[in-house]
């Protein structure tokens, strides 16, 4: 989720200029380049650049654009990069927008990962990442007081969070499970609030343009996600022709569950796969999740071509037959495949229809309650991040003893099962550098950049002396 795009208050209309194809190519790829600081900062910049530069889109166009995009899975930047490709120059103008916004990121990610998976080990780089793995903790720390304070308004919506942060953090519970009971609950407690009163309300009729959705293109748009869904899917058949059934077809088949729940942004999506590539298929260390998240930070593009980083760390280390170096490329790439091409699947099929959804009290309900669990992921991801970089051995504690299995006793369903980091492990290096990153983001107002800097600067130096 994205903090509200800062726009200005309404203006009277304005002709609205047209923009030709070449000027959509420099447009996107400048934007492509630049599209540092997150979801937010992206977002602001297209509107700046499309909005009151340009003036392709108007404003509130734009803002509908927005509201769609947030309500789907998946990187709701480079959707929304899609959408206005896709308004200004239809589906070939939504395919250049789109992928310029990830691909200059997304080379940069594949040349950082290189460097890593061949010199992670090296002593300055070491440093560096010592440093980045602090300021990290303090930033997704400050993810969950920012996205906290505008999705827990109600008591509904703070017990959701803390429910679904127990159903991680104890219970171990898979991710889109608890998207999903968040989801229902949240229709449950609309439906009690509204008996006895007034329907769902709609939303205002669209305005006109290419989003207006008619009966008679029903056949168009089935066909139109028919066709990007095999888009998607494409790579899955070859893959299990030359590869089997696992290496790089077990990565893309990953990838492309992950991209079907992925609502809540990069941070909530990084808690979803460090449960299942760090613990399940064991691509990479703990540790290793917070240098991706490092790199990515550090990259223009959406937040989630961290994901590349961890399909090459993945195809690198089990490339089938396959050099390390073009099997960690081929498994980056399958990552980046299966996480960007449904934003096209989700715009081409679904924006002509997108205004049903607008105002609709039952999905407004459903969507706030999801938004409200992202709150609790994001906050096992943060209790996760710290015990790792600040104890260098975290076991668990479990409330079903492993004992048991020699008895013949199943475990139970639902297993309480905590993690317990050894107290002696504490690094106070590493505390030092979470709490000065925390002081340079909470009290001295600093931005993510220069945060992550001396953060790097500061464990290198530590590293060189100590």
């Amino acid at each position: 989720m994205t903090d509200p795009v800062t726009v200005t208050a309404a203006q009277p209309p304005q002709a609205m200029a047209q923009a030709t194809f070449p000027e959509l190519l420099r447009a996107f790829a400048h934007i492509g380049l630049l599209s540092f600081g997150g979801p937010a900062a992206q977002i602001a910049l297209m509107h700046r650049i499309c909005v009151d530069e340009k003036r392709w889109v108007s404003e509130d166009r734009f803002l509908h654009a927005l509201n769609f995009c947030m309500l789907l899975p998946g990187p709701e930047a480079q959707q929304l990069a899609t959408y206005i490709g896709w308004l200004t120059h239809g589906v070939r103008g939504g395919i250049v927008a789109g992928l310029l916004f990830v691909l200059p990121g997304l080379a940069v990610i594949l040349g950082l990962s290189t460097l890593y998976a061949y010199y992670h080990d090296v002593g300055w780089v070491a440093g560096l990442f010592f440093g980045l793995k602090a300021a990290i903790l303090a930033i997704v720390v400050e993810a969950v007081v920012r996205i906290g304070r505008r999705a827990l308004k109600t008591r509904f919506h703070r017990l959701i969070a803390l429910a679904a942060f127990l159903a991680l953090f104890a219970f171990a519970l898979p991710f889109p499970l608890v998207v999903l009971m968040a989801g229902l609950a949240g229709l449950a407690e609309a439906r009690v609030v509204m008996r006895g009163g007034s329907q769902c309300a709609s939303g205002p009729p669209e305005i006109g343009g290419p989003g207006q959705a008619s009966p008679h293109r029903l056949g168009r748009s089935l066909a139109t996600l028919g066709f990007w869904l095999l888009v998607w899917q494409a790579p899955l058949l070859p893959l299990w022709l030359f590869a089997g059934e696992g290496g790089l077809a077990e990565v893309f088949a990953f990838f492309s569950r992950m991209a079907l729940v992925t609502f809540g942004g990069a941070y909530a999506v990084l808690a979803y796969v460090a449960q299942v590539a760090v613990d399940q298929y064991h691509w990479l260390k703990p540790g290793e999740m917070l240098d991706g998240l490092a790199l990515a930070e550090t990259t223009p593009g959406p937040l989630v071509l961290v994901l590349s980083y961890v399909g090459f760390l993945a195809g690198f280390r089990d490339a089938g037959g396959l050099p390390p170096f073009l099997g960690g490329v081929l498994g980056g790439l399958l990552a980046a495949w299966a996480t960007f091409v449904p934003s096209f699947v989700w715009i081409f099929a679904g924006a002509p229809y997108v205004e049903r959804l607008r105002g609709n009290r039952m999905i407004t309900a459903a969507l706030s309650a999801i938004t409200a669990a992202v709150v609790g992921v994001i906050l096992n991801l943060a209790v996760w991040f710290a015990l790792h970089v600040l104890f260098a051995e975290v076991g668990r504690w479990s409330l079903w003893p492993a004992a048991t299995e020699a008895t013949g006793q199943a475990p139970p369903a639902f297993s309480v099962s905590l993690p317990l980091p050894n107290p002696t492990t504490l690094d106070p290096a590493a505390l030092v550098l979470a709490l000065l990153a925390a002081a340079m983001i909470f009290v001295l107002k600093q931005g993510m950049g220069r945060t992550l800097l001396v953060a790097a600067a500061l464990g290198l130096l530590y590293r060189l002396v100590v």
